[in-house]
């Protein structure tokens, strides 16, 4: 290879680096883009969403057995439920106004991680906002498959109570009205990728079902 055509080689390979990081997704900055009106209209029935966010309509009634159930987990301690007690939480937020978040933290850690701030701010704004407040909101934390069982048991739950921490210190919602589950690998929304980052997430379900204007 010649001179010249080697600093030809490196000025093609540099604009194609550019051209590939111009091109390459934001990953976890994504999470940040998520705006407090799209989780309102996730987790109020009958709102159209702008944006694909995972979202479904309620229960046509509300239980009174689930209504007990819940209230019995009010300003209950993550790591005091029980598998039983987290599978019938999984069962009765089921078809209730929901959607995931993709907050990151720190690796192995329940430490928000800075790329993750805008997605959790809004998620504040959101569940504070005259649509929501007052509602009763469950946070579960989900990990990916990577370490054991019991660790991203333990992550997940720790996730979780950092979140409602937040939401509780920062944007004044009550804590009684924040159900806290961790999942750990056991719900995995990509169980074909376990590793995959989508499984590490933030789920929050609008147990109430309707907005706080409907109430």
């Amino acid at each position: 290879m010649t001179r010249m055509s080697a600093a030809g080689f490196c000025a093609k390979l540099g604009a194609l680096m550019l051209g590939l990081g111009a091109m390459l997704p934001l990953g976890t900055a994504q999470a940040g883009e998520v705006t407090s009106d799209q989780i309102v209209r996730a987790l109020t029935p009958n709102k159209p969403l702008t944006r694909s966010l995972s979202a479904a309509q309620p229960a046509a009634a509300t239980d009174p057995g689930q209504t007990k159930f819940v209230d019995s987990l009010r300003n209950r301690p993550t790591r005091s439920l029980s598998l039983g007690e987290r599978t019938q939480i999984a069962e009765i937020t089921k078809g209730k106004p929901n959607i995931d978040l993709e907050i990151t933290f720190e690796y192995n850690s329940a430490t928000i991680s800075r790329q993750a701030a805008p997605a959790v701010e809004a998620l504040g704004k959101a569940l504070s906002s005259p649509d929501l407040k007052g509602g009763t909101f469950v946070v579960a934390g989900h990990t990916d498959s990577v370490g054991s069982d019991s660790f991203n048991q333990e992550l997940s739950e720790r996730r979780a109570d950092t979140i409602k921490r937040v939401l509780v210190d920062k944007f004044g919602i009550a804590s009684a009205d924040l159900v806290t589950v961790g999942y750990g690998e056991s719900r995995l929304k990509d169980p074909e990728h376990p590793e995959s980052g989508v499984n590490r997430r933030v789920q929050v379900v609008n147990m109430s079902g309707q907005s706080a204007s409907a109430k």
